[in-house]
């Protein structure tokens, strides 16, 4: 029987204006602020990042594309997935906790077990996973190494997915420039390893 092996390397973008303010950022287009620049700069010239990488993707929101024009230079081919783009907060996108929690339907969406709750003119964490899986799905499919700069909400999910009940949901989300590599050898989710990049 032949044995499938895959590699993924998947990574936070580096941190912007709202990561620094404590927003929630879903589909703003950010870029990366001054300090998130330096900071992946300094990741690069640790050597932290692999080489060796066969395809390269991104969510196409602006702060990951800055963060792979960093790390690999400007000019390397990247392919966008939409679907692996960060939550979708709807009318609580760039607002803070301070700001939302007094708001009723803020307080039923955070405090929901049922992962059904919208965030209004947002999506459910139901939904905010089903598009996830769909978009590492079509990473996964790819036979080449690949690469893939995202959001920290995205990679817990897809992390979360793999590694049920291993961890908080939360506890998924790497700081911003870092990441997971993650291995596949044999049939199943099962099957899956994962180590911390760099």
């Amino acid at each position: 029987m032949k044995t499938e092996k895959k590699l993924i390397h998947i990574i936070r973008h580096g941190k912007t204006e709202a990561n620094e303010k404590r927003l929630y950022c879903g589909q703003t287009d950010l870029p990366l602020s001054e300090a998130g620049r330096l900071e992946i700069a300094g990741f690069v010239d640790e050597g932290i990042y692999p080489t060796g990488v066969g395809r390269f993707f991104t969510s196409g929101l602006l702060r990951a594309e800055e963060t792979l024009d960093i790390i690999y230079g400007e000019s390397v081919a990247r392919e966008a997935i939409v679907d692996l783009g960060e939550y979708r907060f709807g009318q609580f996108e760039m607002c803070s906790y301070e700001a939302l929690k007094d708001r009723e339907d803020y307080q039923a969406w955070i405090m929901d077990t049922t992962d059904a709750v919208c965030c209004p003119g947002g999506e459910s964490r139901r939904q905010f996973r089903e598009r996830v899986i769909a978009g590492f799905e079509v990473v996964v499919a790819v036979e080449e190494e690949v690469l893939l700069v995202c959001h920290g909400g995205v990679i817990a999910c897809v992390m979360d997915y793999l590694w049920p009940g291993v961890k908080g949901f939360y506890e998924w989300q790497p700081q911003p420039g870092r990441g997971y590599c993650l291995s596949f050898s044999g049939v199943g989710v099962g099957e899956w390893i994962y180590g911390l990049l760099g």
